[in-house]
């Protein structure tokens, strides 16, 4: 429960964060914004996630069909490793709808989700689940799964559902080798 209440203000402060930002920055200073709350480039937090967890997190190699300006990522890393967690967050910083996320657990800690929060399942094709969800996180839709003894969390901004269904997260899940 406490990991789940983590997240979900994670990503009210991220939706917050995300709509103070303007326009109006530069690409840099809109960069350093996000810096300033912890995240730094994708590679390096892989790979400290990657130490930190004493195991290799694989990515998808698939994104979303919308544009993005920005992609960095973070480890989370709280007292002790229940609540430990690898982000991505992609964003653009002229369009804040275009706000996609991935969040890796460990499966030991995963975000349970409860049957009125599953809008769908999908098999994927590794044979694993995937659930669906559009009411877990207001503003977000997720597809949550398990690979590897990792839970991965795909959440795409509600306001680009239309670009980014349920079906396009699958195939982004399946882009895990």
């Amino acid at each position: 429960m406490k990991l789940l209440k983590i997240f979900l203000v994670s990503m009210m402060l991220n939706l917050s964060f995300i709509v103070a930002a303007s326009a109006n920055y530069t690409s840099a200073e809109f960069q350093k914004s996000l810096v300033d709350v912890g995240y730094k480039s994708v590679f390096e937090a892989l790979e400290e996630s990657n130490n930190h967890f004493q195991r290799d997190i694989a990515l998808p190699v698939q994104l979303p069909p919308i544009s993005f300006t920005h992609s960095l990522g973070r480890l989370t890393n709280l007292d002790g490793e229940i609540n430990d967690s690898f982000e991505i967050t992609y964003m653009n910083k002229d369009y804040i709808k275009n706000h996609y996320e991935i969040r890796v657990v460990p499966s030991m800690y995963r975000i349970e989700f409860r049957d009125g929060q599953i809008d769908q399942t999908f098999k994927l094709k590794d044979g694993n689940k995937a659930i669906y969800s559009t009411n877990k996180t207001r503003g977000f839709n997720l597809l949550a799964f398990e690979k590897d003894n990792w839970q991965y969390i795909l959440s795409i901004n509600k306001s680009v559902s239309d670009k980014v269904p349920a079906r396009i997260l699958v195939e982004i899940a399946d882009s895990i080798k």
